[in-house]
């Protein structure tokens, strides 16, 4: 299935605000009022980094407020596109295509949306845990959130009860606190209030404390390096849970043209296909992408 036709807004975004967070992490508010009004969480924005680099780079959707008209984005400086992304100040404008791709697509029958999310996969997830809380019942979704380098993001004590959460995960979001979505966060790098350890460990264990008929209403979305996915996976095909992945890939165009970012995937009658995870994707039934 590609993504819908005439959705993408060409604009020139205005910097608002850029932070600089530990270990090469930048947090990015553009005002962009055309990408806020359609973008949905999972979708991606297309920028154009600096006048003098022709080719733009994806950068995931973290929030949208379309009455403000601002999209937030997590990027990590990686080369020079995002080097000189970096660079750019509020008040400057950049060259901005979106909302590009196909969405997560959560469903009410399963109101119990597990959402994890690792690195620079963090943004998609958190961007649906704070949509689905601010649309308030049926949703009840759960944040499980793994980082090596430090969380770009301001952290506070998890009051909101988890079951089945280990006694040394203590720390949050604060904006997860403060939006009420029960939340985790894990790391091998021994950061302190994080679960030494996967995402999918602290999953397990949630889980492992639902009856048969409440686990029968989770959902998972997930995004994050491609292993953290394929373990995301193989999690949910165990206990028999639908799964939505966000992917991440290396882009060229953007928007369908090039074929540059294709991955494979199982079609309905089991045979191999190509999809494109700009406008296929990004996000993917887990059952059908070919693990590799």
């Amino acid at each position: 299935m590609g993504g819908a036709r005439g959705t993408i807004a060409l604009e020139d975004a205005e910097v608002l605000e850029h932070e600089a967070w530990p270990e090469g992490q930048h947090r990015l508010v553009l005002r962009a009022p055309r990408c806020a009004a359609r973008a949905a969480p999972g979708q991606f924005a297309h920028l154009r980094c600096d006048p003098m680099l022709p080719m733009r780079r994806p950068l995931s959707l973290m929030g949208a407020d379309p009455a403000a008209g601002t999209i937030e984005l997590l990027y990590k400086v990686v080369g020079l596109g995002t080097a000189r992304l970096a660079a750019r100040r509020p008040g400057e404008r950049l060259s901005l295509l979106g909302p590009i791709g196909r969405p997560f697509a959560p469903a009410p029958e399963r109101p119990r949306v597990l959402l994890l999310g690792g690195g620079v996969g963090i943004p998609p997830v958190l961007f649906l845990a704070e949509r689905l809380a601010a649309q308030g019942p049926p949703w009840r979704p759960v944040a499980l959130l793994g980082s090596e380098a430090p969380f770009p993001f301001a952290l506070a004590e998890a009051r909101e009860p988890l079951p089945g959460a280990p006694p040394a995960a203590t720390a949050t979001l604060a904006r997860l606190e403060h939006a009420g979505v029960p939340a985790r966060l894990a790391s091998l790098r021994g950061h302190p209030g994080c679960h030494r350890g996967y995402v999918t460990e602290l999953a397990e264990a949630w889980l492992e404390t639902l009856a048969p008929a409440e686990r029968g209403r989770v959902l998972v979305c997930a995004c994050g390096p491609h292993p953290m996915l394929a373990a995301v996976a193989r999690l949910a095909a165990r206990h028999g849970l639908p799964c939505q992945v966000a992917l991440e890939e290396h882009m060229a165009c953007g928007v369908g043209g090039c074929a540059g970012c294709t991955v494979a995937v199982r079609a309905g009658d089991g045979a191999l296909a190509m999809r494109r995870v700009c406008v296929d994707g990004p996000v993917f039934d887990a059952a059908e992408v070919v693990w590799r």
